[in-house]
């Protein structure tokens, strides 16, 4: 009889602190901001450090830009100086004097580059070339955030729907317990049957809480995704769409062809090839002459402590101004095998680059056939647990009718209901990994992950 009670009072205590939680989550669900997917996306988006230092790279080729237009236009500089001298001086034949003297230098120069292998030009191209592969890069990390923020929310909608089925199980074993107590009481059923409720009851509640901490977990890991804080985060309940086979390609060629043309990594290697070819034009320009033009203007002023009629000091300034022109031609003839070392560096470059295409191409064909591959078995997994579902469904239902006019122990029943536990958890697994199988097949084609 003590025995019976402590199992009763287990049974109320674990019914008391299922409530509680029930309410508190209440509670504290009305006061929380519910986290939409798209909501998710965005801010990862927006605020994900990968993002910002990609943008930053942006910001520093734009400067690139500007940098490399500004080797077109010439450059222009001024000078100014002045020097004292003190010292004893020759001022005529054996004769010396301490002599002070003052000089003052002004000076305006002009230089432009008029050819120089048409490395200008092409430093612009490359300087354009790498801000339009680093904003290829940008869409790249921003595809695979938002992947990877889809499936933590998916994730979360798992454990979630997780959670309903273990509390609905928990709430079936406290409906089950009151009937089998009922049927004892009536002298139908032996008292040991009681126990083996009230350990299911146990075992029940232990999967709550187990359900609890998955869900928990998942929504941890989501706010670290996003760099939230985990303190009232939660996010919005959709119901996933149920999997059909509507939803899969007929063949992997369509994904497969769209991929190779526009995947952000593709176009990525065929932007790295581009800037290695520009890369051997620039080494090549090495062999070519470059060609300079400058112009100067100066003028320069001097005073001595040993002379009284220089003239003033504008004056000097304005006498001694003159102009000069200049130039310059470079021919090389010898660089010490630098000119052909660069180029036969930038055209091994050039192949590795091609080869990185080759080898991108083949790992993005070989995702693809596999993410195709596994979308299928997925549908065919879904397919086959919903089947047990309905199967182990009505195996339970015939079970528990024979359970309630005796002709089934109590242990046989629970074999039949953990069926039943094991076939809904297998179509909450199958159903969730079909579906972001899907979602995969759908982001290397282009779609909008949040649909």
């Amino acid at each position: 009889m003590k025995k019976i009670m402590n199992n009763t009072s287990i049974s109320i205590f674990i019914k008391i602190l299922s409530l509680a939680f029930l309410c508190w989550s209440a509670i504290s669900f009305s006061q929380e901001k519910l986290w939409t997917l798209e909501a998710c996306v965005n801010h990862a988006l927006e605020h994900n450090i990968t993002v910002k230092q990609a943008e930053n790279t942006l910001l520093t080729n734009n400067q690139d830009i500007i940098a490399a237009k500004g080797q077109f236009l010439p450059s222009l500089s001024a000078s100014a100086s002045q020097g004292l001298s003190l010292g004893t001086s020759l001022v005529a034949e054996g004769i010396f004097a301490n002599r002070t003297s003052h000089s003052t230098n002004l000076g305006l120069s002009v230089s432009q580059t008029v050819f120089n292998g048409f490395r200008n030009l092409n430093n612009k191209k490359s300087a354009f070339l790498n801000r339009e592969t680093n904003e290829l890069e940008l869409n790249r990390i921003k595809d695979d955030i938002s992947l990877n923020v889809v499936n933590a929310y998916l994730n979360v909608l798992f454990n979630k729907e997780n959670l309903e089925t273990a509390e609905a199980q928990f709430q079936f074993s406290e409906k089950q317990l009151e009937q089998v107590k009922s049927l004892v009481d009536a002298g139908a059923q032996p008292k040991a049957n009681v126990y083996d409720a009230e350990a299911t009851l146990s075992r029940d509640a232990q999967q709550v809480t187990l359900a609890e901490n998955n869900f928990n977990l998942a929504l941890l890991s989501l706010s670290q995704l996003l760099q939230v804080p985990y303190k009232g985060f939660n996010v919005e309940i959709i119901d996933v769409n149920t999997p059909s086979e509507a939803v899969m390609y007929d063949s992997v060629d369509p994904v497969l062809n769209y991929a190779l043309e526009n995947r952000n990594e593709i176009k990525i290697a065929e932007k790295n090839i581009e800037s290695a070819e520009l890369n051997t034009e620039i080494s090549k320009g090495g062999y070519l002459p470059s060609v300079s033009l400058s112009y100067g203007f100066g003028a320069n002023a001097f005073y001595s402590n040993l002379s009284d009629n220089e003239a003033a000091f504008f004056d000097q300034l304005d006498n001694n101004k003159g102009h000069s022109f200049n130039l310059g031609v470079s021919i090389p003839i010898f660089s010490r095998f630098q000119n052909k070392t660069n180029v036969a560096k930038a055209k091994i470059q050039e192949d590795n680059f091609k080869l990185r295409l080759e080898q991108a191409k083949i790992d993005l064909e070989s995702n693809i056939q596999r993410a195709y591959t596994d979308a299928q078995a997925g549908l065919k997994a879904y397919v086959a647990a919903k089947k047990s579902l309905e199967y182990q469904t009505l195996a339970f239902n015939n079970s528990k009718e024979r359970f309630d006019i005796g002709v089934m122990t109590a242990f046989e029943l629970e074999q039949a209901r953990v069926q039943l536990i094991n076939a809904e958890s297998s179509l909450i697994n199958a159903k969730y990994d079909f579906v972001f199988k899907t979602k995969v097949l759908d982001f290397y084609i282009g779609k909008s992950l949040m649909d």
